[in-house]
Order: structure tokens, then C-alpha cells, then sequence
């Protein structure tokens, strides 16, 4: 055999341009980017290194013949006149891989049968017996190209793709493939930044696979080092002398720890996909050196023990098959340019997306970015430089935007007044509480004061106020007059001059799918913290603002008692409950709600905290047919039904105090015997039906499910917490 072979390395598309450069510095000549990879000439050596060396090749493919076909029959004569006793013996156990199509031959698997009769009988007419044929596991596969009218055999001496590591044993929903990530930090120039002692983090990880061919590279680790067998050990060309000498030069060169100064870190609001990434780094034996540890996108940040010089974050964030909703998608975006500007600042960032505008939704400006494929997905890295002047354009509007004078606080009434003394005083009430329980959304007032009959609530630096239905006795206009009050007060009080921001609703009790309408359609939201959680809050477009307040501490008491427990929310509205008991530890949530509207709002608040849909799932059904078909049992459930709905969508009219002993029992029908099911309802007359009690162990927990912001509100909410009996002792 000739010292100078010719070679194909296939790669994902995308890639070529950089298995040129990488084919380059490993000896290879005659280079020649094609659709289907990289066409390279070299000695054996050459091939052996790229097997053992390439980051970013799928296949290496050895060229054994070239031929000119143009019937199915010249397919098997070519096969057959090429001099297979020199690549593979009777005992081998092969199979073949056809690619292409001609007027001819139009199926890919006849293809290969032709292929394969020309092997069998060249062996056949030769020694008398035939090599087996093995699709699934075979000792060497021969690759047969079709093109234009020329055939070409090849023999793939990289056997499984040599994009599989070894370490990931599964991924999460469209995982992305290691050679992918590989050409993403190539991109990103993370060799460069490693060698100047620079780090990484990846705020997203998922189940790691760009930390780990981070530090594979940083450490000088061959890809292929841990890899047991290729496909050339099953070839009869093999050398294995000259294989070990060049797997012995790979194994001289790996690094038993990163280079000084240099961190790789990895964070995830999933707590699956940090343990699965805990077990890809522990199977690389890299636990000491990449770390990962479960935490919130809006909670990372740069490492501060230490003075950090320049760096890398590099993300993958859900997007299509694992997030799904385009929205959700783009808030995520959004949140992740906030964190990048104003926590990576001096550092390079490489992120991918599906769609150029999920990009664009960080708010910065990329100076590069790269098509690329991963699986049948196209999609693109795009490169920023967080430098000083690359400035969320938010920030950038706001400082070309013309200064215009500032409106005037308005002139307090004497009922104003009385109301704003009114809001003060409780200020000054609640600040222990609020400091000591770092609360920032919250009820400052509840009709405290029967003339005005409003709730106001604070939503950090958002102020809401909800008018109750006025009595009959109080004219139309005495009403008007006194909300004008209100909300001059709150102006006063917070020193928000642009009335409009304050939200302002009537409060009427609505029946059915009512509460799911909009009021108005502003469509602006902001996002508030709650127990560690970024929630989006809507204070203009709805009549409910997607935050319950008075369920703060029954939210708190499942977000304590829920790690490595499986979660389940009925009635979930906005599923604040959902994503705290996710951040708080739980093995798995699941959501459902009857309203589209409000589980996409919830799976925008997941993606505002790096959390993954696959484990905290959305289900949109009627909760008392679900719960009839549903098998899966779970360790805490919250049940919040409204007090009445009349949705389409239903069969019939729901009455909380009418249908609850049937929920109920539906409920605790999906409870494990030692856990706990949170009833809880705000229908002020409800009252518990005694037979629950006689099949279950009930234990009333309203008082404790009240903060000191609502005890002025009697009636707020009920709240029980139901187990199952213990059995009997006999």
C-alpha cells in the first residue's frame, strides 16, 4: 500500500473550515473542504493522529477505490474486483453504508446489498467461504459513496463517530453534539484564552459537554484517548506498532490539572442536568477540575475570591426542542444579556441560538457569528466582546433619549392626605418583617380604612392598586373622587411622577374564563424576585397580576420541605409555586392549568431562571379529568382551585364548595402515603366537608400560611394540610 493514502473526514456542516486548520497542524496535505467534509492525503500515521486527535471529525474514511458506474450492476462489479483479502479476512464480520442515489440505483439499501454480493463473492470465488455480515456491531465497516456517477469505497477507520467521547452516557432534549461544542469554543478562541490563564463558565450547562471539551482542551487531552477501539482495529492494514507509539505520544502530553489560574465552572437551575453533568465529570475524571453546582441565571456571576483576568462565558441556552415557546425563548434571551453586561464585564461571550432575533432579544451587540448544524437544526454562535461600549441597547435609548422636564408630584387633598399617612404608617409596620424575611413584593393596604375601599400592593418598585366594588350608598362620583386620592397618595409616597406606571384596576369578582381576559393591552411586564425566584408580573393587562401574594408563605413552605421530592401544582396558574419548588431542590415539578395564557406565562418564568421544561412540566387540562386519568403519584402537592369556572373547555361549571370532596380525594389518590397534599382556596363562606376528615388526617394551617402583610385581611385564604391515615396497628 502507497505511504500516501487519501482520506475523507466527515463533520457536522459548519465545521469544515475549521478540520482544515485543525487536519493542517496534525501533517495533512492536499486539503480540500467539500459538502461532505475534508478531503486530505497523508501518510497512515496521519490518519491515526486525526482518529485520535480531531475535535471536531465525525469520521475518518480511507479511499480504496474510485470507479465510474452507471447501472446496479457496475455497483457490484466494482465491488467486487477490489482486493479485499488485503483489508478484511473470511472471519471478519463487516458491514456496509451506502450513500447517494442515481437513475439506477434509488435506494439506499439496495445499494449496499449490491456492495456487499460483490465482498461476498470476491471471497467466495477466492477461498470457497464468505466473511459474515453485521449491521449492528461489525469488526470493520466499509462506506460506499455514490456521486454524479462515480462510486467510491471507502473503509471507516474510526468505527462508532468519533464525536462520541465516551463520558455522555445520555443528554437532555437536543443535546448538543461534542464536536458542535467543540467548534463553538474553537470559534470563541477559548485556546487562546486558556493559554493566557483566562476562565470559563457556562451559566447554562446542562449535562456539561462544553466545560468538559473545554478542559479537554486546556489540558491537552486527545479526544479520542479514552476510546478502547476504532474502527481500523478490525482492518487488516492496521499497524498496531505505530498506533501505540502515537497513542503513548498523546498520553505524555495529557495534563493532570488545568493550568494555573485558569477555572472551568458550570451552573444550572435544573437540578437533573447538574447531576448528570456531575456524572460525566466524574466519569472523565475531571471532578476536581471542571465544577458545577445547581444556581439560577440571574444569580451567576464572575468568581470573586480572586482577582479574575480575562475570561469566557460560553452558553447553550434552551431553545426549540427543550424550551419551545418562542416568548419564553426570547425573555431567557433577554435575561442572559442582562447578566452578561452587567456581570461579565471586560470578558468575551459565545452564545447560540436558533434565530437570529433570540440573539438579538440579549440586548448587545455581536461583532461575529457562525453557521452551524446541530443535528437537523441550523443554528449559529454569535461572538460579543463585553467591553464598556457594548451597552444593552435599553441603556443605550435611554441615554440618547432628549431630557424632558420632570412632572410635578400632584397637590395632596386632605383625603390624600389621610391616605398617604395611612400607607407610611404601615411602611414603618412592615419594614422589621420585609428586612428580616427579605421580602419585596407585598400588601401595604387592604380597606383599611372603609372609605377607601382598595388593596395596594408593591411589587418592589412597582406600585398596584385594585378597587373593590363600592357600595351602593357611595355615588359614582364620591368612588372617582377617592381612587383619584389613592393614587395621587401613591404617587406621593413612592415619588413616581408618571401616573400611568402606577397599576390601577377594579377589583370585581369575575366568574369563568373572565379572569383570563385582558383589561387592556399594554403588554409591558416587569420582573420581580420572590424566594429566589424571577417571576414576570403583568400590574396593567390583566385582572390578576401573576403573583398571588397571600400564597408567599405556603410557596415558602414547599420551596423548604421539596428537595429530591417530586412536585405537583393544580390549578397552577402562573406556576410561582412550580419554579420555587425547582429552585428549592425538587427531583421534578409538574404544572396544570386549563389556560394556555397562563402556562406560557409560566414557562416564561422558568426560562427567567434557567430552568428546563423537560423537568417541570406544563400540562394543559381540566384538573378533575386529569386527576382521573393520571397514574404518577408525588410527594407534595399544592391544590389552589379557583372558588368558580365555567370554561369551555369543561364539561361542567366548577363550584369549589360543591366539588371539592370529590377533588380531593382525586388528589390524594396521586399522593404517596407519606406525603402531604396543600388545600387551600379564597372563598370567604367555604367550609371543609366533614367526611374528608374520616378518611384522612386533616389539620387546618391557615393562621401559619398568613404573613403579617395580610392579617389585616380576614378571610384571605383557607389552608389545610391533608395526609394519609396511618394504618392501623393490629
Amino acid at each position: 500500500m502507497s505511504s500516501s493514502l487519501s482520506f475523507l473526514a466527515t463533520c457536522p456542516v459548519g465545521l469544515g473550515t475549521l478540520l482544515v486548520t485543525e487536519l493542517e497542524e496534525l501533517g495533512a496535505t492536499g486539503l480540500r473542504e467539500t459538502p461532505a467534509g475534508v478531503h486530505f492525503e497523508g501518510s497512515l500515521a496521519i490518519a491515526y493522529r486525526a482518529c485520535l486527535w480531531s475535535r471536531l471529525a465525525n469520521r475518518i474514511l480511507l479511499r480504496i477505490s474510485d470507479t465510474a458506474v452507471a447501472t446496479a450492476d457496475d455497483v457490484y462489479t466494482s465491488a467486487r474486483t477490489v482486493r479485499w483479502s488485503e483489508h478484511l479476512g473470511v472471519k471478519t464480520r463487516f458491514a456496509v453504508e451506502f450513500k447517494g442515489q442515481s437513475h439506477a440505483i434509488k435506494n439506499t439499501h439496495f445499494g449496499a446489498l449490491k456492495v456487499k454480493d460483490g465482498i461476498v463473492d470476491f471471497f467466495r470465488d477466492r477461498e470457497g467461504i464468505r466473511p459474515s455480515v453485521d449491521a449492528k456491531r461489525p469488526d470493520l465497516r466499509i462506506v460506499a459513496q455514490l456521486s454524479k456517477g462515480r462510486l467510491v469505497l471507502n473503509l471507516d477507520l474510526s468505527g462508532d463517530s468519533l464525536h462520541r467521547r465516551g463520558y455522555r452516557l445520555e443528554g437532555g432534549k437536543a443535546p448538543l453534539k461534542e464536536n458542535v461544542a467543540a467548534a463553538v469554543l474553537i470559534r470563541a478562541g477559548w485556546p487562546q484564552i486558556a493559554q493566557e490563564g483566562g476562565s470559563l463558565i457556562d451559566p447554562m450547562c446542562g449535562s456539561g459537554t462544553l466545560l468538559l471539551e473545554a478542559a479537554q482542551m486546556a489540558m491537552s487531552i486527545a479526544p479520542g484517548l479514552g476510546r478502547e477501539r476504532f474502527g481500523f482495529h478490525g482492518w487488516l492494514g492496521h499497524r498496531e506498532d505505530q498506533w501505540l507509539t502515537i497513542r503513548s505520544e498523546a498520553q505524555s502530553k495529557k495534563c493532570s490539572e488545568l493550568p494555573e489560574n485558569v477555572e472551568i465552572r458550570g451552573y444550572d437551575g435544573d437540578i437533573g442536568a447538574i447531576r448528570k453533568a456531575e456524572e460525566n465529570t466524574q466519569r472523565m475524571g475531571m471532578a476536581s477540575c471542571v465544577r458545577v453546582r445547581a444556581r439560577q441565571l440571574s444569580d451567576v456571576a464572575k468568581p470573586t475570591h480572586r482577582e479574575m483576568g480575562k475570561g469566557l462565558l460560553v452558553v447553550n441556552p434552551p431553545w426549540g426542542e427543550r424550551l419551545g415557546h418562542d416568548e419564553a425563548v426570547q425573555k431567557l434571551y433577554a435575561t442572559l444579556g442582562r447578566v452578561l453586561h452587567s456581570e461579565f464585564s471586560g470578558w468575551q461571550a459565545a452564545v447560540l441560538a436558533l434565530d437570529t432575533k433570540h440573539a438579538r432579544a440579549t440586548g448587545l451587540r455581536s461583532h461575529k457569528n457562525y453557521k452551524l448544524k446541530s443535528g437537523p437544526l441550523d443554528i449559529a454562535v454569535y461572538l460579543f466582546d463585553l467591553a464598556q461600549d457594548n451597552e444593552l441597547r435599553e441603556l443605550v435609548k435611554e441615554k440618547k433619549g432628549t431630557v424632558a422636564e420632570t412632572p410635578a408630584l400632584p397637590e395632596l387633598s386632605a383625603g390624600g392626605h389621610m391616605f398617604a399617612n395611612r400607607l407610611q404608617k404601615n411602611l414603618k409596620r412592615l419594614k422589621k418583617w420585609r428586612q428580616q424575611s427579605e421580602t419585596a413584593c407585598f400588601r401595604l393596604y387592604d380597606a383599611d380604612m372603609p372609605e377607601y375601599a382598595v388593596a395596594v400592593d408593591v411589587y418592589e418598585s412597582c406600585v398596584h392598586v385594585a378597587e373593590y366594588v363600592a357600595p351602593k350608598s357611595v355615588s359614582e362620583s364620591d368612588a372617582t373622587r377617592r381612587f383619584n386620592e389613592v393614587v395621587d397618595a401613591c404617587q406621593v409616597v413612592f415619588n413616581i411622577v408618571d401616573r400611568d406606571q402606577i397599576g390601577v384596576k377594579r377589583r370585581e369578582r369575575q366568574r369563568g374564563t373572565r379572569q383570563y381576559e385582558r383589561v387592556s393591552q399594554r403588554g409591558e411586564r416587569s420582573q420581580i424576585t420572590e424566594l429566589g425566584a424571577r417571576l414576570w408580573v403583568n400590574l396593567h393587562d390583566y385582572l390578576d397580576t401573576g403573583l398571588f401574594l397571600d400564597h408567599r408563605p405556603i410557596r415558602r413552605k414547599i420551596q423548604s420541605e421539596v428537595r429530591g421530592k417530586r412536585f405537583l401544582n393544580l390549578f397552577s396558574y402562573t406556576g410561582v409555586a412550580s419554579v420555587q419548588a425547582a429552585l428549592g431542590g425538587a427531583r421534578y415539578t409538574t404544572s396544570v392549568d386549563l389556560s394556555n395564557t397562563y402556562l406560557n406565562w409560566f414557562k416564561e418564568n422558568l426560562a427567567s431562571n434557567g430552568l428546563a421544561e423537560s423537568q417541570n412540566r406544563a400540562i394543559r387540562a381540566d384538573v378533575m379529568a386529569w386527576l382521573e386519568s393520571e397514574e404518577s403519584v408525588y410527594d407534595i402537592i399544592l391544590l389552589d382551585p379557583p372558588t368558580f369556572s365555567n370554561s369551555k373547555a369543561t364539561e361542567q361549571h366548577f363550584d369549589v364548595q360543591r366539588d371539592h370532596p370529590v377533588l380531593v380525594t382525586r388528589a390524594m389518590a396521586r399522593l404517596e402515603p407519606e406525603g402531604v397534599l396543600y388545600f387551600s382556596n379564597n372563598h370567604r363562606k367555604f367550609a371543609l366537608d366533614d367526611e374528608l376528615a374520616t378518611r384522612f388526617a386533616v389539620e387546618e394551617i391557615t393562621q401559619s400560611t398568613i404573613d403579617p402583610d395580610f392579617q389585616r385581611s380576614a378571610g384571605i385564604h383557607r389552608c389545610w394540610a391533608i395526609r394519609h391515615t396511618p394504618p392501623t396497628v393490629q
